[in-house]
């Protein structure tokens, strides 16, 4: 009989413990090599333990349980391998069970309906009376909603306060408790330290969008099809940005103990959300990508993280990061800065709002965004004028073509 240990992996430099987060298998079950065993969580991302053989296992660990780096958590007994059978014998007792369940169905002479719905009347009535089917309880056959349903309902007053109350809030007095996952703990204890050690000031300015939506409308159907990807907001921000961070290096760098570092290149991090929380995958050298490159590299990212498969290395390094709060609907907020980072733009929702323009009152597409910055590194000029360069630059999007100017500058030496 040969025993293999499986150990808990290292998911980066300085991470000692993790937590066992689920077991996908229990012991006594027999694996097949590379199958996936259990989801750790770290303090950065979530792993897999994948077995290294075939084989019956022992787990070692519950779930929920903290556990060192480089400790055994599975055994595998190789000496047990999975039956071929087993594949191959669930298939049939299913097709037995469903033909001949779906046979006697179809055989029944007197129709069925799904519970609560309505008669031909009753439909009717409820139209003309706006009432939904989730308002009544069906007194006819198999729980279906008559006429005299409707109408004793409506004599009696609706909607009444337990229907609509049904699918929300039940009055109980009961509580649930979750433990904190160590992505979780880790944030907290990230978004606490980054209040309390630096010097957190947010600024605001708004963008016009006409001239981005007009560009997508114009070129969303071509780009789609020479790229495979559709054109969105968040390629025009990276890009305004990284030619704004380029004016005010300042924004661009951080704290290092007594040294302040300011870095030469661009690795933006774009704030997605993942079953597990906020995550903030990195886009390496972004001032150096096309619009496409920074559409396919953020969707890449981000069915990485939906799918829970993102690395240490995904996440790590940036040197400024974009939060697009207005997915959710989001008008205005001030983002926290993802240390040791200096600054982070915030995008919000577009709002059609009446504006001034050459002395008319017109109505434009208008965004809120919010920079929020390290005082202690980041003037109040540089702030002020990293955002007015960021909005300048998607009010008149040829500015990203052109090193922050038009070129009409560029031909007057401006």
């Amino acid at each position: 009989m040969a025993i293999v240990e499986l150990k808990v992996p290292s998911p980066g430099e300085s991470i000692t413990e993790v937590v066992i987060a689920r077991w996908v298998k229990n012991t006594g079950d027999v694996v097949e090599k590379d199958e996936v065993l259990a989801e750790i969580d770290s303090d950065k991302a979530t792993l897999t333990l994948n077995a290294e053989e075939s084989g019956k296992i022992e787990v070692l660990a519950a779930e929920g349980d903290t556990v060192k780096v480089g400790q055994v958590v599975v055994k595998i007994d190789t000496s047990f391998q999975p039956e071929a059978k087993a594949v191959t014998e669930a298939p049939k007792a299913e097709v037995k069970i469903e033909v001949k369940k779906e046979e006697v169905k179809v055989a029944t002479p007197a129709a069925s309906y799904a519970t609560g719905t309505p008669s031909v009347a009753a439909a009717k009535i409820m139209a003309e009376n706006n009432i939904q089917a989730g308002q009544l309880a069906g007194t006819g056959r198999d729980g279906r909603i008559t006429k005299q349903d409707v109408l004793a309902a409506l004599s009696n007053g609706l909607p009444t306060a337990s229907k609509v109350l049904s699918n929300s809030w039940q009055g109980g007095r009961n509580k649930d408790r979750a433990k904190m996952t160590s992505l979780r703990k880790t944030v907290a204890k990230r978004l606490v330290a980054v209040k309390n050690e630096t010097a957190m000031l947010t600024t605001f300015n708004e963008v016009d969008m006409s001239e981005i939506y007009a560009i997508r409308a114009k070129y969303k159907d071509k780009f789609k099809e020479v790229y495979g990807t559709n054109i969105g907001f968040m390629s025009f921000f990276t890009k305004a940005v990284t030619e704004a961070l380029y004016h005010y290096p300042a924004v661009n760098g951080m704290i290092d103990g007594d040294e302040l570092v300011y870095n030469k290149y661009c690795d933006i991090g774009i704030a997605v959300s993942a079953p597990k929380g906020l995550m903030v995958p990195v886009l390496r050298n972004a001032e150096l990508m096309s619009l496409a490159d920074i559409e396919k590299g953020i969707k890449d990212l981000a069915i990485k993280a939906r799918d829970g498969k993102l690395t240490i290395a995904d996440m790590e390094g940036g040197t400024f990061t974009i939060t697009n709060g207005g997915v959710f609907g989001s008008m205005m907020s001030t983002p926290i800065i993802n240390p040791p980072q200096s600054a982070i733009l915030g995008m919000h929702n577009v709002v059609d709002r009446p504006m001034a323009v050459n002395g008319q009152v017109v109505i434009r597409p208008m965004m809120y965004i919010a920079l929020s910055y390290d005082h202690r590194i980041i003037d109040g000029r540089e702030s002020v004028g990293f955002l007015v360069k960021v909005k300048e630059m998607l009010e008149n999007p040829s500015r990203m073509l052109f090193g922050g100017k038009v070129p009409e500058e560029i031909l007057l030496g401006l």
